[in-house]
């Protein structure tokens, strides 16, 4: 049996994920960060983008969206925080699309500081669904 670490991720509203993993690739603030059994303490702010999990006896990645939040990385225990954390086989194409219009529209228009501000965070989380809808399309 390959060695694990357990991982939790957790949203505001609910834990998507809390079990046994032989690794969890998460998109940190600095890039990609790969955690395996016994890796190193770590706390870092992460970035909008995918959260993949290598379940043992499982072939594919567990794949959850994450728009940003915190890591926190201990000898036997991964956790990711984050505000929004949706399961890759929930994520919906049309509504990140819509949304990517939406924000790339206002991001045109420059009307406030504010809403160019809340648009590029709007873009960037639009952009990081679409990436995780297509990473789960290549794994299918």
């Amino acid at each position: 049996m390959a060695m694990t670490v357990h991982v939790d991720v957790v949203s505001a509203e609910k834990s998507l994920f809390s079990g046994l993993a032989e690794y969890v690739i998460v998109p940190a603030e600095a890039g990609e960060v790969g955690i395996y059994p016994r890796h190193a303490p770590l706390l870092t702010r992460i970035k909008p983008g995918s959260v993949r999990i290598k379940i043992p006896d499982q072939a594919e990645e567990e794949l959850i969206y994450v728009a940003g939040g915190v890591l926190e990385v201990q000898p036997q225990i991964v956790t990711v925080l984050s505000d929004t954390a949706i399961r890759g086989a929930d994520l919906d194409e049309e509504k990140a699309l819509e949304a990517q219009r939406r924000a790339e529209e206002t991001l045109k228009n420059r009307d406030a500081k504010m809403e160019i501000a809340q648009a590029q965070i709007e873009l960037a989380q639009a952009v990081a669904q679409l990436a995780a809808i297509q990473r789960l399309r290549k794994i299918r």
